[in-house]
């Protein structure tokens, strides 16, 4: 049997949680790189959900800018905080592979400032949507 749009939305919201209690954890530890990437995760994850809520069938993409703009299709909030959640779009490839990072590595060059400054953002996008989804159901 199909899930509900608010069912499914709710169950990549829930992966979004799990996956930023993580990414915080490896802030604190010293995984930064890691945790940014985790981060980028949460992000994709969380309006993802957001437009399974809403009724998508298929999602597809990774950029949390270009998922902010379909969402914005169904809440204009989304539009504002494109281009502060957008900057999460930089940690999807260059906190992995070396070969994007000249003369280094992605464990060398993230800090832990970076991966607390993308947990926060991460964690703006997760209570946005939770808030979201819940209003959803009121309805």
């Amino acid at each position: 049997m199909r899930r509900s749009p608010t069912e499914e939305g709710r169950r990549w919201l829930e992966q979004a949680k799990e996956d930023l209690k993580w990414a915080k954890d490896l802030a604190e530890r010293g995984g930064y790189h890691i945790a940014c990437f985790l981060s980028q995760q949460v992000g994709e994850k969380a309006l993802k959900a957001f437009l399974y809520a809403m009724g998508e069938e298929i999602v597809i993409g990774h950029s949390i800018e270009r998922l902010c703009y379909s969402a914005s299709k169904y809440d204009k909030e989304f539009s504002e905080r494109v281009k502060i959640w957008a900057i999460l779009d930089g940690y999807y490839v260059p906190t992995r592979y070396p070969n994007s990072l000249p003369d280094s590595i992605p464990a060398r060059v993230y800090t832990r400032d970076a991966a607390k400054e993308a947990t926060k953002l991460a964690e703006e996008i997760v209570k946005l949507i939770e808030e979201k989804i819940k209003s959803l159901e009121k309805t």
